[in-house]
């Protein structure tokens, strides 16, 4: 019975990590990329998802959930140069700019996990 039970378990831990991975918490890599433009809203952020390997461009930062120790970090220059790996969620959060409303990915940060590695860094513009 137990040689069953041991499958049974193992594969119920890959579907929730596989969900908890999904929509759950993740690790970033957010920076400046460089770009600039005129006219809002501008991609001027991206975040790399560790996790995935994917960059999503345009996202904007929101650190008013971190713990008080990570804000006093001199959080902005890091998150410029994209030093830190941040834990949190990409959420798509509605934004106005000139009376238009845009819906635009967001990383709201839950935490800084640890300095980011120069391969992390690969995509900002300021290394």
């Amino acid at each position: 019975m137990t040689k069953s039970v041991a499958p049974a378990l193992l594969i119920a831990a890959l579907c929730l990590s596989a969900e908890t991975g999904a929509g759950g918490q993740g690790s970033y890599v957010p920076c400046d990329n460089g770009l600039r433009c005129v006219m809002a809203p501008c991609p001027s952020n991206s975040a790399l998802d560790l996790a995935s390997g994917k960059i999503i461009k345009g996202v904007s930062i929101d650190i008013g959930g971190l713990p008080q120790q990570d804000k006093a970090l001199d959080l902005q220059d890091k998150l410029y140069a994209g030093k830190v790996v941040v834990a949190g969620t990409i959420e798509n959060r509605p934004h106005t700019f000139n009376g238009k409303q845009y819906s635009l990915p967001t990383l709201v940060a839950t935490g800084i996990e640890r300095a980011a590695k120069d391969s992390e860094r690969g995509h900002c513009s300021v290394r």
